[in-house]
């Protein structure tokens, strides 16, 4: 009879399993509208936060002369000016291009060289594009009109991508004042992320080092990679600019996918080298090309300095992450996509490397005593 009313009093009543329900109800409800507001400005926030932890080291040099609202306030217009700069030179640019071909082709003004001989030798799509060529650049109208449904998707692409180059203009201004409100409150927002890695975790040290683990890997991969390719294709493209090249704003932005990604910016700038020897003087080309090779090979010289190499991330993880944040979120997925992917792999790997039952022995040492 004891032993019965013992179960009895363990089972949890009615009112109780109804009350742990309608709080996961509600916890889960509050969790999905959040969820649902903040999505439209995910890549914001999340690049936001990537450049104050990659800012916070310089922000709390700069804290010590000025004090803790001026560093934040100069390192928020310092960010929003050589952002905002950039972006609207090769904005215009993109701009201009489309729009000088896009007068070119309503005027028939537009002229194509006639094809390679070799095109046709291409096997099973060589006669075709020597045919598409040859109509192309003896009468545009014509292809045009021959080739309009197949030249519609690829049109409205182009526009998607231009509007998307606006947009994302936009998300990089707002994300450096974003930035710079989070360093204004670093120590707070440190102090929230070491008591969110402690209670998933379990373990005070372990979710410290945790946090500090993904610092260093967003500040190694952020700066390392994709901080380094943006100065390069910054270098590279002043060339493009002050030559005069046609596509000078496409070329930047093809310069920073590959730089991100760790592909030699030879493979794209040696051709551009020898177009402008083609059609400028040699002194000017040889300068353009003298400028072009050193910016090219910068990253050796810049990658030492500004905290190696990303972290010892594989660069396939970069990649998938470059890839995978411009389909997902556009230009500002370039940035994002990499230092996300990289900060997962690593703690996947710290994951990993942590022996069965470490964590729980750790969350019952720092457990209270009954």
């Amino acid at each position: 009879m004891q032993q019965q009313l013992t179960d009895t009093d363990r089972a949890p009543p009615r009112a109780s399993m109804l009350d742990a329900a309608l709080r996961i109800g509600l916890v889960a409800a509050l969790a999905y509208t959040t969820f649902r507001i903040v999505t439209p400005f995910m890549g914001m926030l999340l690049w936001a936060a990537i450049l104050a932890v990659m800012l916070y080291p310089l922000h709390r040099r700069l804290a010590a002369r000025l004090g803790n609202r001026w560093s934040a306030l100069l390192i928020g217009l310092v960010g929003v000016v050589v952002t905002l700069v950039p972006m609207i030179v090769v904005v215009a640019s993109l701009a201009e291009t489309l729009k000088a071909i896009v007068e070119q082709m309503q005027s028939h003004a537009l002229t194509l060289p006639p094809p390679p001989a070799r095109l046709a030798d291409l096997p099973f799509v060589g006669t075709r594009l020597s045919e598409a060529w040859a109509l192309a650049a003896t009468n545009a109208p014509a292809a045009l009109a021959k080739y309009r449904d197949a030249l519609t998707g690829p049109a409205a692409w182009v526009l998607s991508f231009a509007k998307g180059l606006v947009a994302g203009e936009a998300t990089f201004v707002v994300s450096c004042a974003l930035a710079a409100v989070l360093v204004a409150y670093g120590e707070g927002a440190a102090a929230f992320s070491r008591r969110l890695m402690e209670r998933i975790t379990g373990s005070a040290e372990r979710g410290t080092r945790l946090v500090a683990l993904t610092a260093a890997t967003i500040r190694g991969v952020a700066i390392g990679v994709v901080g380094v390719a943006t100065i390069q294709a910054l270098l590279l493209g002043i060339g493009f600019f002050a030559i005069g090249l046609p596509a000078a704003g496409l070329l930047t932005l093809a310069t920073l996918l590959l730089c991100v990604v760790q592909v030699p910016a030879l493979l794209l700038t040696l051709p551009v080298i020898g177009y402008v020897f083609a059609v400028e003087t040699t002194g000017t080309a040889a300068l353009f090309a003298v400028w072009t090779l050193i910016a090219g090979l910068s990253d050796n010289a810049l990658k030492p300095l500004m905290l190696g190499r990303g972290g010892g991330v594989p660069m396939p993880v970069i990649l998938i992450g470059v890839i995978g944040g411009m389909i997902s979120e556009g230009l500002i997925g370039l940035f994002v996509g990499p230092v996300l992917l990289a900060v997962g792999y690593v703690l996947l790997l710290e994951w990993l490397r942590q022996h069965p039952g470490e964590g729980e022995a750790a969350g019952e040492g720092n457990a209270p005593a009954p």
